[in-house]
This record gives structure tokens, sequence and C-alpha cells, in this order.
């Protein structure tokens, strides 16, 4: 990609401050549009410096039981790709600097239509994909025309991707890598700091890219840990938890549910900040 877009803007941003980016993971629609929304809007002034938003789907293998939770709960009230995009559109209203990435399957994709979803999702604001079940060898699929349309697409790489797979993981991505940090689906195990260290400098030994590490993050403590040899900490599955943890017994939201995410990510910040401080 030539033209310079948002990811690159804020990671530059954050380099020169010496800080790792805190990248949050919510679910578009979950537990309701409104809901959604209120918690999409103040994610910023809580401390995330990119968001990655959910496209809710039936199947999410790659998901633990939190994330998976959240997309079934974003579907039951409605949620879709029109209005994914309505969010993002709406979001830009009052902001049109933190970056927002789509992260999910390629099938909502698939059925919205790949040229159509490009299309709408760069007029409406997106800045960059992650799709987790399209490999390096579909590039031709979804990437290139991504690349072409002006939108980052951003690859996973994991613990098992070894040095020579690496380099084809990382041909044609943009934005950052994002480096999986423990084996298994999201939410359910801890990162090693010390193995995530080493694994970004593998990574960083062959691109020039940003690297941003997730599953498995909660906490300050683990944020803080990690954001020490990492440019990025995503952290997911603790906000869907507190989503999830803030409804009613009828399952719907109440005036602490954007709070309580909200709080979480002012915790992680805080941490993120700590590590930058001790750089």
């Amino acid at each position: 990609m030539s033209q310079k877009t948002r990811l690159d803007s804020r990671f530059a941003e954050l380099k020169a401050q010496g800080r790792a980016a805190l990248v949050t993971f919510v679910t578009a629609g979950d537990p309701t549009y409104e809901a959604s929304m209120e918690i999409v809007n103040g994610l910023p002034a809580a401390g995330a410096d990119i968001i990655e938003l959910g496209m809710p789907f039936t199947d999410p293998m790659a998901d633990g039981p939190a994330i998976q939770a959240s997309s079934l709960r974003a579907l039951k009230t409605g949620q879709n790709m029109i209005k994914t995009l309505e969010m993002v559109r709406a979001f830009r209203k009052n902001d049109n600097e933190t970056p927002i990435v789509l992260m999910g399957y390629y099938n909502p994709v698939y059925i919205y239509g790949s040229e159509r979803f490009l299309a709408d999702a760069k007029q409406a604001g997106v800045d960059g994909l992650i799709i987790v079940d399209l490999p390096p060898e579909e590039d031709q699929e979804l990437c290139l025309p991504a690349m072409d349309a002006g939108l980052n697409f951003i690859r996973l790489a994991t613990p098992t991707t070894d040095e020579k797979r690496l380099p084809t993981v990382l041909t044609n991505a943009s934005g950052f890598v994002y480096y999986v940090s423990v084996l298994g689906v999201t939410g359910t195990k801890a990162p090693d700091a010390t193995n995530v260290s080493d694994a970004v400098a593998k990574i960083k030994a062959q691109s020039d890219l940003p690297v941003a590490v997730g599953f498995g993050v909660r906490t300050s403590q683990q944020a803080e840990a990690i954001a020490r040899g990492a440019d990025g900490v995503v952290v997911g599955s603790a906000l869907v938890d507190a989503v999830k943890n803030s409804l009613d017994d009828e399952g719907k939201p109440g005036s602490q549910t954007a709070k309580a995410v909200h709080d979480i990510v002012r915790d992680l910040a805080a941490g993120i900040k700590k590590a930058a401080n001790g750089r």
C-alpha cells in the first residue's frame, strides 16, 4: 500500500511517545446496537488506541466461549453487516483519528459481497481487516482487493508459525502483525511475557511492521508485561466478559454496561503506560 493509513499514523505516534498501543476488541451489536455504540464511542477516552470491532458470526471457530457468546448475543438482537458498518459510520461523526479494524470470518463478508463490502467499509471509515480464516494462499480472494481499496490487511502469526512459514504469512501484510500469544482459542490461557518477547523479535527480524500481541491478556499487570516487548497489546475476552457480567437476568444491558467495559480499559491503559515509563 502506498498511502498512509490511520493505523500507520497511530503506531508512528505511539512509537514517538515510547509506548505500546492498547488495542481493544468488542463485538459489534453486543448486547444491543445502542449499548454497543455507547461502548465503542467511549473506548478512546478510556484509553483505547485502536478499536477492533468483531463482525458477529454463527460459527466463530477460533474464538473461546466468551467471544462466541458475544457473537450470539449480537445476532439475537438483529446485528448484521449493514449495522456493523453503520456503527463505524456513526463513530466517525465524532472521531476521525482512532483506527478501526473489522475482525472476523470470511463467510459474512462473502455473503455481503466482497466488492460491495470493501467499498462500503472504506466509505464508512474502516481502516483494516483481520479475517482469521483466509490464509495467505488465498490473497487474491480479499487481501489484494482490500489493499487496492486502501484498507490494511492484518495477518495473524502464532507460536507454531516457524521461520520457514513466517515470510509467507508476512507477504502482503500491512497495518500491523497480530501475534497470537497462546495456542488454542481466545481468552482461555494467559501469555508468557518472555516467550512473547522472543516471538516478537523473530517477527521483527523479517518485517518492519508493528507487532501487537493478543489472546489471554486480561489484567493491567499482564498488559504491562506484554507492552514491554511488543508494539501493541490486544484485549478482547476480558471486555466481552464485562459486557456479559453487566446484563440483567433477562440478558438486557443496564446503565453500568458501558462503564464496566471502560473501567477495564482504563486499568489496562494504565498498565501499558507504566510499561512505557519503565522502558
